[in-house]
């Protein structure tokens, strides 16, 4: 299908969703991935352009932006994951069919998305880049039986410096 078809059908199916208003959307098949495909970037945009006009709809953890290997130059798609899936709708709805740098960008959902190939050439950072993303690591809240020997320790910790 033609990519000014599809990009139309999208923001198509998002008005139905709106005039409907009822609780199932066309998005809600995309649930299980938190990744968006954007097509008809310009291909001077850098990962960190990208990352300034996605972001504006939550917080990115992965950016892929399609090069070719033998130029390092944009091939002018990328795939984005957020952390949070929701954000994907929003990108979705709302920047499907912008105009960015004299460009219609077409963003769309990812149902299964599966990283680059690696190859020879693939260094240790950019594969741990594949396989975590690029978002830092979110702490994990500390047990309840932890968090109440902290509690007492500290206690004990301003009873002493009293005496």
């Amino acid at each position: 299908m033609n990519p000014m078809t599809n990009m139309k059908n999208v923001t198509k199916l998002s008005e139905q969703d709106l005039k409907l208003g009822g609780k199932s959307s066309w998005h809600d098949q995309y649930k299980s991935s938190a990744w968006i495909f954007v097509g008809g970037l310009p291909y001077d945009l850098t990962e960190g352009d990208v990352l300034c006009v996605f972001s504006q709809y939550g917080e990115i953890v992965n950016v892929n932006l399609v090069r070719d290997k033998a130029t390092g130059k944009s091939k002018g798609f990328a795939f984005i994951c957020y952390e949070d899936q929701r954000s994907t709708v929003l990108a979705v709805d709302n920047l499907n069919g912008i105009k960015l740098v004299g460009k219609t960008l077409r963003v769309d959902h990812v149902q299964d998305y599966r990283p680059p190939k690696e190859t020879d050439k693939t260094d240790d950072e950019t594969r741990q880049l594949y396989m975590e993303g690029c978002a830092p690591k979110a702490e994990h809240p500390r047990p309840e039986k932890q968090k109440d020997q902290t509690v007492k320790s500290e206690k004990r910790h301003k009873s002493i410096k009293k005496e």
